[in-house]
C-alpha cells in the first residue's frame, strides 16, 4: 500500500459548505479489537465510556488508517474552531433492489454513480449517513458524495420522538454526571450520607428536568414536519401515467401536476410550466406572497442553476412553503419536477440545523475547559498533600485513598459548565418577553461583542410601505411636468398609467390585495381593480388563467374594458427590475418594465432617454426618495407570450418617465443610530436602493454626520481588457448646505488632505464597484471597509459576503434585515436579526416581533448582561471551590475535615441559591462606549481570581493559627472555652463532657469533626463564599446596581442571617449536627473583624483594581500593548498615511501590486475609534 493509504486517507466532505467536514478513513483491526474488548471488561466499563465521550480515541486504537476506498470505519471532523468528531461505520448497499423497484425510473444521468453501477456485477455501493443525509463511494472521483437520485429513500422529513429512555441513558451518561456518580460512591464510603443522598435528589431532579425539556422539543420538531410527511400529489410517470399517491412516495426527478386551491409542497421542486404564488414565511419570515415563474427554455447546454445564477430562486418552489394561487399558460396545467426530497430540501436543512446546532464562542468554553486543567492540577497538588499528611500519621491505606480522592470533589466544581449558561437562559426568557425570539441561545454571548452592525434600508430604516410623492412623465425625449400625489385629478390615461396598472406581481388572496408593499401603493394610485374571477371564467374556453384589472368606481374613465396580465417576470434582487406582458382586452400584446431607474435606462432605446436623465435623478435621490424607473414596448401579435424569452422583453425599450416615492425614515431610526454611535458601534447600511437615496437616508439617519465627507468609490472594467479601473471622487454637496459652502472657494489639495487627515469621511459603493474591488483590487478591500458606510444596488450574495469581509477584520458583526434578500448575510453573522411577524424562521439567529430597529441595542444590552453573568457565575463557582478546597486542607493537617451537615450547608444552602438568583440582575439600560472582556482567560479576571484566592487563604491561615493561640484553646477538651460559663450555669466539673446532650456531642468527638480549629475555619469559609458573592456580582456598566436584584440580596442578607445565628447561638443541639463547638464571643467578634477586614480589602481592590478601567488601559499604553484585532492593527498602520485616500484619481489593476498580506491598510474612523479592546 505505501503511499497511497496516507494519500488517499484524508479528504473533505460539502466543501465551502454550512457543514463542512473532514472524512479519514480506517480499517479495523480484529486483535487490536480484542484487545480492547479485554480492556472493557477489566475496566467495568470505564474504558467503552471514555470512548463514547471521545470517538475518536475508539478509532485510534481499535483501527489502522487506509484510503477511504478500504475503509470500514470514517472519522469526521469538523473544520469550525471545535473541531468536533464523530465515527460513522460505512455499510454496502445493493443497487439492484432500488432499480427493480422503480423500473419505471431509469437513472438519467449518465455519468452518475448509479448508471455505472448497473454496469457492475455486484451492484453494491459503499455509503455512510452523516446528519440525516445519505453519502455514496464514487469509485470514478474517489471521494463520498451526496446521493441525488434513486437511492434517495421516501420523501419524509422523519424526525422521530425520542424515547425517554434513550434521552435518559444519554443524559446520564454526561460527563457531570458521571463525575457526581463517582462523587456519591466516595461520600458513602465516608458516610456522608445526607450529603450524597441530598446531591442524588439534585441531579435526579436536573437529569429528569432536563429530559422533559428535550422530549417536549423533541415532541415539537416531530409536530413541526410531520404535516408535510403524508399529502396526497398527483404525478405524471412514464408507465402510470397521471395519479395519485403520497408525497412520501416521491422522488427526484418525478412530474408534479399542482391543482387550484392552496397546497403544502412536501419537496423542493423547480416549476417547468405555468406560474404559482406562494408563502415562503416559513423561510424568509415575510409573510408577503412571492411569485414564482417557470424555467425558461433555454438553447445553450449549461446547467439550469448556472444558466440562472442569483435568480434560481424564482423558479424552485422550496418544501414546507404554501401554494396558494397556481396560473396556467397555453401549455395546459402546471408541472414541477422534482429537485430535492426529504432531509435535502430547504425545509430539511432547517430541521437539520436544529437537531444539529453549530456551536459557538468556541474561546469562551476552551478558557473555561484550561481553567478546568488548572483545578485539576491544584487539585492534584492537595491529593499530594493529602497523601503525605495522612501516611505520616499512620493512616490506613483505604482511608488515605477516600480522603485524596475526595480532594478532586471539592477542587473541581462539577456545576461549571452549567454555571456558564444560566445567564444565557435568563436572558432568552427576558428577550422573549421583549418580542425578540431566539433559536440559537449560543449566540446571545455574541451579542455582547458586536461592534459593527449592518443594515438593510427599506422596510428596516425606513418605512416598509411608501408613499407616492410624483410622477415624471417623460415623452419625445423630454421630461413632462411633474404630477403630485395626492392630486385631486387622476392620472391622465396613457403608457404610464398602463405601467402602473400591469406592472406588479398583485394578486387577491383572503379578498385582500396582497404583495409588495411598494407594488400595492402604485396599483391603489389607479384606482383600479384585479378581477379574481377572470381566470376561472375563461378557463373552460381553453385559454389561460391570466390575471386581469379593470377600472375600479373611483377611476377616471379608460377607453378600455381591462387590461389582461399574460405572463410575469417576477422582481430580481440580482437584476434590479421586473417585467410584464399585459394585453388590453381586444388589443395588441405589450411589455412593461420597472426597476432601477439606471438598469431601466440602459434597456431603452437611448433616443427615448431624456438628456438630463442624470441630473434629474440626482436631483431627487438626494432628497431621499426612492426613485423608480418605468419602460413599455409594443410585442410582436404573432409570437406567444410563453415563447418570449426575459432578454427579448426587455431590450430596445420606450423609457416612460420616473415615479418617484417618499421613503420616510421610522420612528425609532435616529435615536437607535445615534445610541449605537454613542456607544462606538459602527452601523453600516448595505441597500438594493440608489446610491445616493441610500447615502441621503444614511446622513438623515445620523449615520453620517452632517460635517463629515462622502467618497463615492467607482470600480468599472476596463473595456477590450482584463483589468479594471477604480476611482475615488469627493460627493459635491448643495450649494444650500453652509458647512460646504465655505470649502467649497478653497479647494485646494493641501485643504483636502488635511480635512480628511482626521478621518472625517465615510466611503459609498455600489455592488458592481464592491465585486470588481473584491475581484481585482482585493488588497484594497481592508481599507475601503474601514470607513465605508453606504453599500447600494448590493445582490443578496454580495451583502452575505460583506458580511464575511468584515468578519475577516476581527469584527463582531451583527445584521439586521427584513428576513427575505437578507437571508445569506443574516445567516452568515454573528447574530443575524430578522424583522418579522413570525416567531421564528430559518432567515436568522434571532427574530424580532417589533418591526424595528430598537431590538438591535436591546439585543447588544442582553448580550452584555449575559456575558458579564457567565463570568460573574464562573468566578464565583471557582472561588468556592478554592475556599472550601482551602478550608479542608488546612483541617487535614489536623487530620480533621469538615462535616456533613457542613458540607451540605456550603453546597446547597449557600453556592445553589446563589447560583440560581445571582443571574437575575437585568442588563444596564445604556450602552457605554466599550465592551465586556470576551475571554475568561484575562488578566484582570485571572487577577480577581489569585487575589481573592490569597485573600480567603490568608484569613483562613489566620483564623485557624490565632485560634490555637488563645488562652482557653484546648486540642483534646471541646468544651474548654465555655466551661467556665457552663460550671456556673450547670454546676458541671467534667473536664471532657457535659451532661445530657452533651454526653451526645462528646460521643461525636470520635469523628474528628468537632474542634476549634474546624467552627473557625468552616464560618469563616462559609460567610467570606458570601462575601465573594457580592463583590463578584458586578453591577454597572453592562448590568444594572445589585440592589436592584432584590431576590439576590434578600437571600444573601437570609444566608448573612442564619450564619450570624450559627455564630452566636450556642444551641447545643444545633451546634451537635452542625459539628460546632461553643468558642467565646470575644473569639466571635474577632472572626467577624476578619470577615469585615475581608470584605473590605477585596470589595476595594475589585473596584480599585480589578475594574479600573483606566488603570488597565494605563498599563497597556506603559506596556505598548497592542490590539490583535485586525482593524485595529489596520488603523494604527495607516493612522500617519498622509496620501489616504488618494481623491480624484484613478488607479489600474495590472498598475497596482496586489498583495492581500503585504501592504494592508486602514484608516482611523470617527465613529469608531474608540481605545477599547477586550482587557
Amino acid at each position: 500500500m505505501g503511499e497511497n493509504p496516507a494519500k488517499n486517507h484524508y479528504a473533505q466532505l460539502n466543501q465551502g459548505e454550512e457543514n463542512e467536514m473532514e472524512i479519514f478513513g480506517y480499517k479495523t483491526q480484529g486483535c487490536r479489537r480484542a484487545l480492547c474488548i479485554a480492556g472493557y471488561i477489566l475496566s467495568c466499563g470505564a474504558l467503552r465510556l471514555l470512548f463514547y465521550w471521545k470517538p475518536e480515541w475508539d478509532v485510534w486504537i481499535n483501527c489502522i488508517r487506509c484510503s477511504l476506498e478500504e475503509a470500514d470505519i470514517v472519522l469526521l471532523r469538523t473544520t469550525d474552531d471545535f473541531q468536533t468528531y464523530s465515527r460513522k461505520t460505512v455499510t454496502w448497499i445493493s443497487v439492484s433492489a432500488f432499480i427493480k423497484s422503480r423500473s419505471d425510473y431509469p437513472a438519467t444521468e449518465e455519468d452518475s454513480i448509479f448508471s455505472k453501477a448497473i454496469m457492475k456485477p455486484s451492484l453494491l455501493v459503499k455509503t455512510i449517513q452523516v446528519q440525516k443525509i445519505h453519502y455514496v463511494w464514487n469509485v470514478y472521483t474517489k471521494q463520498f458524495q451526496k446521493v441525488g437520485r434513486v437511492m434517495c429513500g421516501p420523501n419524509t422529513i422523519d424526525v422521530p420522538v425520542i424515547p425517554i429512555w434513550k434521552l435518559l441513558i444519554k443524559e446520564v451518561l454526561n460527563p457531570f454526571y458521571v463525575f457526581q456518580l463517582f462523587s456519591v460512591c466516595l461520600w458513602f464510603a465516608e458516610d456522608y450520607m445526607e450529603y450524597a443522598i441530598a446531591i442524588i435528589f439534585m441531579s435526579l431532579l436536573s437529569i429528569f428536568l432536563a429530559v422533559y425539556d428535550l422530549r417536549k422539543q423533541s415532541i415539537k420538531l416531530h409536530r413541526l414536519v410531520e404535516s408535510h410527511n403524508n399529502i396526497m400529489v398527483t404525478v405524471c410517470r412514464n408507465k402510470e401515467g397521471f395519479q395519485e399517491l403520497e408525497s412520501h412516495y416521491l422522488v427526484p426527478g418525478d412530474l408534479l401536476i399542482l391543482k387550484e386551491g392552496k397546497t403544502l409542497l412536501p419537496c423542493d421542486a423547480i416549476l417547468v410550466s405555468g406560474q404559482c404564488t406562494v408563502n415562503e414565511s416559513m423561510l424568509t419570515g415575510e409573510s408577503i406572497p412571492v411569485t414564482k415563474i417557470h424555467l425558461p427554455q433555454a438553447d445553450n447546454l449549461k446547467p439550469w442553476r448556472v444558466y440562472c445564477a442569483e435568480d434560481y430562486r424564482k423558479h424552485v418552489l422550496f418544501c414546507g412553503t404554501e401554494v396558494i394561487q397556481t396560473k396556467a399558460d397555453d401549455r395546459g396545467v402546471v408541472k414541477a419536477v422534482v429537485l430535492q426530497t426529504g432531509f435535502n430540501t430547504a425545509k430539511g436543512d432547517l430541521v437539520r440545523s436544529i437537531l444539529y446546532p453549530k456551536p459557538m464562542n468556541f474561546k469562551l468554553y476552551r478558557d473555561a475547559l484550561r481553567f478546568l486543567m488548572c483545578l485539576i492540577a491544584f487539585a492534584a497538588i492537595g491529593m499530594i498533600y493529602t497523601v503525605c499528611v495522612f501516611a505520616l500519621n499512620g493512616e490506613e491505606t483505604g482511608e488515605v485513598v477516600k480522603k485524596a480522592l475526595d480532594v478532586i470533589t471539592i477542587a473541581v466544581p462539577p456545576a461549571l459548565p452549567a454555571a456558564l449558561t444560566t445567564g444565557i437562559i435568563y436572558t432568552q426568557q427576558r428577550l422573549k418577553k421583549k418580542g425578540i425570539f431566539c433559536i440559537s441561545p449560543q449566540r446571545i454571548n455574541m451579542c455582547g461583542q458586536l461592534n459593527l452592525v449592518c443594515f438593510d434600508k427599506t422596510g428596516t430604516l425606513t418605512e416598509d410601505g411608501l408613499d407616492l410623492w410624483g410622477l415624471l412623465p417623460s415623452e419625445r425625449n423630454c421630461f413632462q411636468n411633474i404630477h403630485s400625489f395626492p392630486a385631486d385629478h387622476g392620472l391622465p390615461w396613457g403608457p404610464v398609467f398602463k405601467a402602473l396598472a400591469v406592472c406588479h406581481s398583485l394578486i387577491v388572496w383572503e379578498g385582500k390585495i396582497q404583495g409588495d408593499p411598494l407594488d400595492v401603493k402604485m396599483f391603489e394610485a389607479t384606482n383600479w381593480v384585479i378581477d379574481d374571477s377572470s381566470g376561472h371564467q375563461n378557463e373552460d374556453q381553453g385559454s389561460t388563467h391570466a390575471t386581469v384589472v379593470r377600472p375600479g368606481l373611483q377611476a377616471t374613465t379608460a377607453p378600455v374594458e381591462g387590461i389582461t396580465i399574460l405572463r410575469q417576470f417576477p422582481f430580481s434582487s440580482a437584476l434590479q427590475r421586473m417585467s410584464v406582458i399585459a394585453q388590453e382586452i381586444g388589443g395588441d400584446p405589450q411589455a412593461f418594465i420597472k426597476g432601477a431607474p439606471e438598469t431601466v435606462a440602459m434597456l431603452c432605446r437611448a433616443e427615448t432617454v431624456p438628456s438630463n436623465f442624470e441630473s434629474k435623478l440626482l436631483l431627487y435621490t438626494a432628497q431621499g426618495f426612492r426613485v423608480i424607473g418605468l419602460a413599455c414596448k409594443s410585442l410582436q401579435a404573432g409570437k406567444p407570450p410563453a415563447a418570449l424569452t426575459r432578454e427579448e422583453v426587455e431590450s430596445d425599450l420606450t423609457f416612460l418617465g420616473l415615479l418617484i416615492m417618499e421613503n420616510r425614515l421610522k420612528r425609532d431610526t435616529k435615536p437607535v443610530l445615534e445610541e449605537l454611535s454613542a456607544a462606538r458601534i459602527r452601523s453600516v447600511m448595505v441597500t438594493g436602493d440608489n446610491i445616493q437615496t441610500a447615502i441621503t437616508v444614511a446622513k438623515s439617519a445620523g449615520m453620517i454626520a452632517p460635517t463629515h465627507r462622502v467618497i463615492l468609490v467607482e470600480a468599472n472594467k476596463v473595456p477590450g481588457s482584463f483589468s479594471a479601473s477604480i476611482t475615488w471622487k469627493s460627493l459635491e454637496e448643495n450649494k444650500t448646505e453652509d458647512y460646504r459652502s465655505l470649502e467649497d472657494d478653497s479647494q485646494t489639495e493641501p485643504g483636502v488632505r488635511l480635512a480628511l487627515g482626521s478621518g472625517q469621511y465615510h466611503f459609498a459603493m455600489s455592488g458592481k464597484s464592491y465585486q470588481i474591488v473584491a475581484d481585482h483590487f482585493r488588497h484594497l478591500l481592508p481599507k475601503l471597509l474601514l470607513n465605508g458606510t453606504v453599500f447600494a444596488r448590493m445582490s443578496p450574495s454580495q451583502k452575505s459576503s460583506l458580511v464575511e469581509e468584515f468578519q475577516k477584520l476581527d469584527y463582531f458583526v451583527g445584521m439586521c434585515g427584513d428576513g427575505a434578500n437578507d437571508c445569506g448575510a443574516l445567516k452568515v453573522a454573528h447574530a443575524g436579526i430578522s424583522l418579522s411577524e413570525q416567531e421564528a424562521s430559518v432567515a436568522s439567529p434571532f427574530t424580532s416581533r417589533t418591526p424595528s430597529i430598537a431590538c438591535v441595542p436591546e439585543l447588544i444590552r442582553e448580550g452584555r448582561a449575559a456575558l458579564v453573568t457567565s463570568f460573574c457565575m464562573f468566578k464565583y463557582m471557582a472561588l468556592y471551590s478554592i475556599i472550601q478546597y482551602l478550608g479542608v486542607l488546612l483541617l487535614y493537617w489536623q487530620l480533621n475535615s469538615f462535616g456533613n451537615y457542613q458540607f451540605l450547608f456550603q453546597d446547597l444552602a449557600i453556592t445553589t441559591i446563589i447560583g440560581v438568583t445571582m443571574s437575575f440582575t437585568r442588563a444596564y439600560p445604556k450602552l457605554v462606549p466599550y465592551r465586556p472582556p470576551s475571554q475568561l482567560i484575562s488578566p484582570p479576571l485571572l487577577l480577581s481570581v489569585v487575589l481573592n484566592t490569597l485573600f480567603s487563604l490568608s484569613m483562613q491561615i489566620f483564623g485557624f493559627v490565632v485560634v490555637q493561640e488563645q488562652p482557653w484553646y484546648s486540642q483534646t477538651d471541646i468544651h474548654s472555652a465555655c466551661l467556665s460559663v457552663n460550671n456556673r450555669e450547670r454546676n458541671s466539673s467534667s473536664s471532657l463532657g457535659l451532661p445530657g446532650v452533651r454526653d451526645g456531642a462528646h460521643e461525636q468527638t470520635d469523628n474528628g469533626y468537632r474542634s476549634y480549629e474546624n467552627t473557625t475555619v468552616w464560618l469563616l469559609s462559609t460567610i467570606n463564599c458570601l462575601i465573594v458573592a457580592l463583590v463578584f456580582s458586578k453591577g454597572k456598566p453592562f448590568r444594572q446596581p445589585i440592589y436592584t436584584n432584590y431576590v439576590f440580596i434578600l437571600v444573601l442578607i437570609g444566608q448573612l442571617g442564619i450564619c450570624l445565628f450559627l455564630m452566636f447561638a450556642d444551641i447545643d443541639d444545633l451546634y451537635s449536627k452542625m459539628d460546632l463547638v461553643c468558642t467565646p464571643t470575644s473569639w466571635r467578634i474577632s472572626m467577624v473583624g476578619m470577615l469585615a477586614v475581608t470584605l473590605a480589602v477585596s470589595f476595594l481592590v475589585e473596584e480599585a483594581v480589578i475594574e479600573n478601567r483606566p488603570l488597565w488601559l494605563l498599563l497597556k499604553k506603559t506596556f505598548q500593548y497592542h490590539s490583535k484585532s485586525h482593524y485595529k492593527r489596520l488603523q494604527h498602520v495607516l493612522e500617519q498615511d498622509s496620501a489616504w485616500p488618494p481623491l480624484n484619481e484613478t488607479f489600474f489593476s495590472d498598475s497596482v501590486a496586489v498583495t492581500v498580506e503585504g501592504n494592508m491598510g486602514g484608516h482611523s474612523n470617527p465613529t469608531f475609534d474608540s481605545s477599547e479592546d477586550s482587557l
